[in-house]
């Protein structure tokens, strides 16, 4: 069951998703887009457990726009699992955060980070943002994506 492209956005505060929900519709982002409040649950999506177990309504991103200030399990922690764990090997890891710290990048790319955005604190340019994204993605050619991980591999991620 391959969709196309599929963005997974993890961020802990329901502010800055309720404003990325908006930028998107503003941007006429059309693509499939599925969020998530923190790392852990992140982790669980990628992994399809409990809630997101069903893989038709909660497919395995192509992309994921990852915050990294959260609390539990940063962002760093996410994407250290996500490329510690081969089967997401390819997967594109966009760093969207408010850090404009040197530090936070480099570590971020250090981790295998893909890109990393600064999340502006303006609507406007936030919508700008989301449009670059989109058509960046449209124009982009990923990887195939996961559509299922095998069940030995599933047992490994735990």
């Amino acid at each position: 069951m391959n969709l196309g492209p599929v963005v997974l956005i993890v961020d802990d505060s329901e502010n800055d998703l309720l404003l990325m929900r908006r930028a998107f519709k503003k941007a006429e982002f059309d693509l499939p887009y599925y969020t998530v409040t923190g790392g852990e649950q992140a982790i669980a999506y990628m992994c399809g457990e409990g809630l997101f177990q069903n893989r038709e309504k909660y497919p395995l991103p192509t992309v994921i726009l990852l915050d990294l200030k959260m609390p539990v399990m940063s962002g760093f922690e996410v994407l250290r699992w996500v490329r510690a764990h081969h089967v997401f090997n390819r997967l594109c890891v966009i760093i969207l955060s408010a850090s404009m710290r040197k530090e936070d990048v480099e570590t971020s790319f250090d981790l295998g980070a893909n890109a990393f955005l600064v999340k502006p604190a303006d609507l406007l340019d936030l919508i700008d943002l989301m449009k670059k994204v989109r058509d960046w993605i449209h124009v982009d050619q990923f990887a195939a994506a996961v559509d299922a991980v095998p069940a030995h591999e599933m047992q490994a991620l735990e």
